[in-house]
């Protein structure tokens, strides 16, 4: 199913859900504040990918196999089982997608609410099928099937927006092994750069993240993997003991000594680099391998 470009752009400037969108995100955030060991699973900072995007398709998927079970009139008790299925993957699924939405752009917000309303009207109308089959009406039930089907295609269409067109998911930190050639590039002079604060230097295309703790250097690239915030303009904390960054924009909490995500929203590390300061100042940097 697809619906027209111009549609999903409309919805992406719709300044009129924004009273509804950032009152809603804003209930999330404190329900579930940064740091909360459910908000980091939501994310799915343990697997180190989003967790919606799963638990969503086993849903869908289960809905799709009920409207084939239904269209060749197969046993009626494996079509309740396998929409049961999809109904209770829809739980986990929502819980997940509307923890990261609610640390979304305005835009994306804005998006992400209409796939959430649709989505919500899928729920509704597989319960009612549910609701039909378990009291004998299996002809009304199968309708409030197939619209089932039709209103999840719609929100599956706005989710894969989301996702490919407005890029709400996949990592935005620099792609290293593209564009930093092998071997050690000479970035700065050490004592150029201030102690203790975190600063940004150019490495060709890319903008790393630069801290000095003496004649010590720690490099991470510096556009957050969450939706690319400047992560040197972020605090420096401690979590258990060891030097970490917050991002400005969404409090992505990462450790500076290799880029690993300590807390979400962000699901894929910093990319981070090995330092190597010469005896005549020069701090040099490469990718770290592995």
């Amino acid at each position: 199913m697809s619906l027209p470009a111009g549609f999903t752009e409309r919805l992406e400037h719709l300044g009129a859900l924004d009273r509804i969108t950032q009152g809603l995100a804003k209930a999330v955030r404190q329900v579930l504040p940064s740091g909360h060991p459910l908000r980091d699973v939501l994310h799915g900072v343990p697997t180190g990918h989003p967790l919606h995007p799963p638990l969503a398709t086993v849903s869908l998927g289960c809905w799709t196999a009920t409207a084939v079970l239904d269209l060749i009139d197969a046993d009626p008790r494996a079509a309740r089982a396998v929409l049961v299925t999809g109904i209770a993957g829809a739980l986990p699924a929502a819980a997940a997608g509307i923890t990261d939405w609610s640390v979304l752009h305005r835009e994306q917000q804005r998006v992400g609410f209409v796939h959430a309303v649709v989505n919500l009207t899928a729920l509704g109308l597989y319960t009612g099928s549910l609701w039909l089959r378990v009291t004998g009406r299996q002809r009304a039930g199968r309708t409030f099937g197939f619209l089932g089907l039709a209103a999840a295609g719609v929100g599956g269409f706005l989710g894969g927006h989301l996702a490919y067109r407005m890029t709400a998911g996949p990592s935005h930190a620099e792609p290293l092994t593209h564009l930093v050639p092998l071997g050690w590039h000479d970035l700065c002079r050490l004592w150029d750069l201030p102690d203790g604060r975190p600063v940004t230097r150019r490495l060709g295309y890319i903008q790393l993240f630069v801290l000095r703790h003496g004649a010590h250097v720690k490099v991470l690239a510096d556009r957050c993997s969450h939706l690319a915030g400047p992560l040197h303009q972020g605090r420096l904390v401690l979590e258990n003991d060891e030097a970490c960054v917050v991002c400005p924009w969404h409090g992505s909490v990462f450790r500076i000594e290799d880029g690993a995500v300590v807390h979400g929203p962000a699901t894929s590390p910093q990319p981070a680099f090995e330092v190597n300061v010469r005896g005549d100042g020069v701090v040099q940097v490469r990718p770290r391998q592995g």
